[in-house]
């Protein structure tokens, strides 16, 4: 069987979360809810940023660009769950399977740079305010965000590439929603050491420099915020990172969770349950820990439903 080649399987079943038929209903409901409110609230901030001229520097160019991935993030999994769902089918092809693992990727690669870049901004804010403007200049903040999407996509393409050369010979149920890495590896009949190592060395490191990042910019603002003589003053900076400190907690606990321990010792249910909080649930709540927090952002989101209203 190790010998046969990859084209023995020419697509996956999906199985999806759950095989009752009436959890399954409820769980098409609840999904069907949490990614239309996805794509409005992540559509309410970037028209929002888009549309007030006090929200074009680098904190909401930032954010906005955050919001875009996060809407293409839910996009690449969740209306094909809800497809299948539908359509009564649980079948994805090969092809289509590699091509759904590589824009997933990409998008978590994305918002792993998006928040090193979002902690470094907030650190240069409140550690040289001086120094604010010159230090993130539109050019630097281009440069960024183009550096993030280059290195993203390098970096899955890499992955995908390995797991293309992959022997898939006889099971092919997925017990996910959506092509995640770890299954396929369990399903294939090849040597998937290589594979397995490349993700603990090369994808650790893409997922644990950023994160190292935002530890060292938050432990700098912690000292400088620390120095605050202000009661008022300290509270301030706090809760303007507090959010992206939330965001940051939620989504690094779960990818670390699930990609980055030994395949042998994963469980599927655990491993589902685990991923629904980093692709559905995180790009969700997004926009509410962002918007809630930030008086600027619920100013111009009022600003701009005002506006709406009187036309």
């Amino acid at each position: 069987m190790r010998g046969t080649n990859q084209s023995s399987v020419s697509e996956f079943l999906l199985l999806g979360l759950s095989r009752q038929p009436q959890q399954q209903q409820l769980l098409f409901v609840l999904f069907l809810s949490m990614y239309l409110v996805t794509v409005l609230g992540n559509l309410l901030i970037l028209l929002a940023v888009g549309l007030d001229s006090r929200l074009h520097i680098p904190m909401y160019f930032f954010l906005s660009n955050l919001s875009f991935v996060d809407i293409c993030f839910t996009s690449t999994t969740v209306p094909k769950m809800l497809a299948n769902h539908i359509l009564g089918t649980q079948t994805i092809s090969f092809s289509g399977c590699l091509t759904q693992m590589y824009f997933v990727f990409t998008f978590v690669d994305m918002d792993n740079f998006l928040l090193a870049v979002m902690a470094y901004d907030r650190f240069v804010a409140v550690c040289h305010p001086l120094h604010y403007s010159t230090k993130m200049t539109p050019q630097l903040c281009g440069l960024l965000v183009t550096g993030s999407w280059v290195i993203a996509n390098l970096n899955v393409l890499l992955h995908t590439l390995l797991m293309a050369r992959l022997s898939f010979c006889a099971d092919n149920a997925i017990p996910h929603y959506f092509c995640d890495v770890t299954p396929l590896l369990k399903l294939s009949c090849s040597d998937t050491h290589l594979s397995e190592m490349m993700i603990l060395t090369e994808g650790s490191l893409i997922m644990i420099t950023p994160f190292v990042c935002i530890l060292a910019s938050y432990v700098h603002i912690t000292c400088a915020v620390l120095r605050v003589p202000s009661t008022k003053g300290r509270w301030k900076a706090f809760s303007t990172c507090g959010s992206h400190l939330a965001v940051v907690s939620l989504f690094y606990g779960t990818i670390i969770a699930v990609y980055f321990n030994p395949l042998s010792s994963h469980s599927s249910e655990k491993d589902t349950a685990a991923t629904v909080m980093y692709t559905v649930v995180t790009p969700m709540l997004n926009p509410f820990i962002y918007s809630l927090r930030n008086r600027d952002l619920k100013a111009a989101l009022r600003k701009m439903m005002g506006r709406k209203t009187c036309s």
